[in-house]
């Protein structure tokens, strides 16, 4: 295995649970401290994809490799190398913050000096030092989600799986999330983050897989998957209808050459792409202004994440279709031990 090689493989994951066929061929690669985002609405198969590759399922066909281990072969192995963080904290609320992070050393088979030691470091690195010596029941929902990514820390593992690690948290403890990531990848960890939100595969993401119906329907950058929904626009919407073709003219004169503008004559507006929305509703209002024309309104659109769904299968993002991995189980907790028994949940092990 070289510095080269990359850190995650997914070849054509397959699993089935019943007469669900919840991944056909799932596959996909991750360089080494970078970040792949996993888009796709519930059910689109996301969790059952980290679930394999975190050893938490075994797959029904394909390969999954972490630094170069066969996850499917060697799961303890793969273990020793990777850290999950679930949908939901997997944080016991009767014990303090150290206390959860010991245990989950203690689950490593470190040393209880060493555990102590780990779990302080890792609760100043997260901000989380004053608050180490009370009950988790206390704590936030933002503080729960850092503790509970600390808790997949504890190992030092070069592989980070971050399953809609932001989902239910407030604005603040989100971007705080954010800042959390962008410092995991300074250091060198790898993540997958599987999430629901194209703002967020934006911010975080050096790569993005588009997940539907247990296929891999897209990738690429935030960029090349904007430009798939049609990219970005700019709409003038008219008082009088008769000068639709003017605007027209006018905008031709504004927007790449080649783009192809949409007339409504019924809404009375035109809508053509832009390459980019910076300045642009300014430039086109002088230039309508200075033509005199009677205009209501002039707006940018940046497509989102609904517009991707929609444009590459047909639903939106935000469908509620939980049938897929639904079936996968109840929530997994973190892999936590190199032991040849499953992954367990901090402060519940099964």
């Amino acid at each position: 295995m070289t510095s080269t090689d990359p850190a995650v493989v997914a070849d054509g994951l397959v699993k089935r649970f019943g007469d669900t066929e919840a991944l056909r061929g799932v596959s996909f690669e991750i360089p080494r401290a970078t970040v792949l985002g996993v888009l796709g609405p519930n059910g689109a198969g996301k969790t059952t994809a980290v679930r394999i590759l975190s050893t938490l399922l075994r797959a029904d066909g394909g390969r999954a490799l972490i630094d170069g281990i066969d996850v499917g072969r060697h799961p303890r192995q793969a273990r020793a190398r990777i850290g999950l963080t679930g949908q939901y904290a997997a944080v016991d609320e009767r014990l303090t913050g150290i206390e959860n992070l010991q245990l989950v050393g203690r689950l490593f088979h470190m040393r209880k000096a060493d555990a102590a030691a780990r779990g302080r470091e890792l609760l100043d690195r997260f901000s989380l030092d004053q608050a180490a010596d009370r009950v988790v029941k206390g704590y936030s929902g933002g503080m729960r989600r850092r503790l509970d990514i600390a808790m997949s820390l504890i190992a030092r593992p070069s592989v980070l799986f971050l399953d809609e690690p932001t989902t239910g948290l407030d604005p603040r403890s989100r971007l705080e999330m954010w800042d959390v990531i962008d410092g995991l990848v300074a250091d060198g960890t790898t993540l997958l983050l599987t999430t629901q939100y194209l703002d967020e595969a934006e911010r975080l993401a050096d790569d993005i897989v588009v997940i539907d119906k247990g296929t891999v329907i897209a990738r690429g950058t935030e960029e090349e998957l904007k430009a798939r929904s049609g990219g970005s626009s700019v709409t003038v919407t008219l008082s009088d209808p008769a000068d639709l073709p003017r605007v027209r003219g006018l905008l031709a004169d504004l927007v790449p050459a080649g783009a192809v503008e949409s007339v409504d004559a019924v809404a009375r507006t035109v809508s053509v792409p832009v390459t980019r929305t910076d300045h642009v509703v300014p430039t086109v209002v002088r230039a309508l202004d200075a033509a005199g024309l009677d205009v209501l309104d002039v707006a940018a659109h940046e497509p989102t994440l609904d517009d991707v769904f929609l444009q590459l299968t047909g639903h939106t993002a935000t469908t509620d279709d939980p049938g897929v991995d639904a079936d996968s189980g109840p929530e997994p907790g973190r892999p936590a031990t190199s032991a040849d028994t499953p992954p367990t949940t901090a402060g519940a092990p099964r």
